[in-house]
């Protein structure tokens, strides 16, 4: 049995969110918010609430032990974009592209 959760339209590029999944993809859920709580990135902070969103659904709607989680899938897909322009000189402007993501966190029970 797996437990998910997911967090939509989160305004961060995919990029640099990733950089994040990949340290605690495949770990262990309470060693993965440990090492989450530490890094000096914005994207630990939404990761961390998206894991313990997992947990959370593990816990109550499968009844499953807190303690044996451990993360079996994490990925982060490309949300849509949201075009701005700045304007430059000489009555020109040029493209702002502001990137959203789509997370995703699959936990399981195990050893």
């Amino acid at each position: 049995m797996e437990a998910r959760a997911t967090s939509k339209y989160v305004r961060i590029t995919p990029r640099k969110v990733r950089r994040v999944v990949n340290l605690v993809r495949g770990k262990k859920v309470e060693e993965a918010l440990f090492t989450l709580k530490y890094l000096p990135h914005k994207g630990a902070r939404i990761l961390e609430k998206v894991i313990s969103s997992a947990q959370a659904n593990a816990e109550h709607n499968h009844e499953m032990d807190k303690g044996k989680l451990h993360i079996v899938r994490a990925y982060v897909d490309q949300g849509p974009t949201l075009k701005r322009f700045r304007p430059r000189a000489m009555g020109r402007s040029s493209p702002i592209l502001k990137r959203t993501s789509h997370i995703t966190v699959v936990v399981e029970e195990g050893e």
